[in-house]
């Protein structure tokens, strides 16, 4: 019940600023009855649980997302620096790594968080687990540490 109530609310509230009409009633009216044929739709097709709806993943996101813009920037700086000094040290090498997420979704924003990383990018998900190409040991290092896996689990809810 908790999902659909979300599904409504997230439908109206969209229907609403993409409308622009908070004060005439036929249009009001059109707006709430194809919100309710929408749900009744998804509720019919039994698409409304917490992956189809994951209501409880915006709260966590916002602590997430600034985490990882700043991850992001750091790799940026590293590869950077590889490109531009090209004595650095640049070892490739592929791990396998566990994802702690319970969910598809928490699995899929774990190997997309790698992906969006410069220098390390997911190859292959099976299961519970995440195969990484990494471009250096840092980056290796930074995924095996774990920090992301613990930070995305926390996003759904766990920890």
């Amino acid at each position: 019940m908790t999902y659909t109530a979300g599904l409504v609310a997230i439908l109206a509230a969209v229907w609403l600023l993409l409308s622009g009409y908070f004060d005439k009633p036929l249009l009001l009216g059109l707006g709430a009855a194809s919100v309710a044929f929408v749900v009744f739709i998804s509720l019919r097709m039994r698409i409304v649980d917490d992956e189809g709806m994951p209501i409880q993943l915006p709260a966590g996101l916002v602590r997430y997302l600034p985490w990882l813009v700043v991850e992001i920037v750091k790799a940026n700086v590293d590869v950077a620096r590889r490109i531009l000094r090209p004595g650095l040290p640049i070892r490739p090498r592929v791990i396998r790594v566990r994802a702690g997420q319970r969910t598809d979704v928490g699995r899929v924003i774990y190997a997309n968080s790698i992906t969006l990383t410069p220098g390390t990018v997911t190859i292959d998900t099976e299961g519970d687990h995440i195969t990484v190409h990494a471009l250096t040991e840092e980056a290796a290092e930074g995924v095996l540490s774990g920090e992301m896996d613990r930070r995305v689990a926390r996003v759904e809810g766990r920890g």
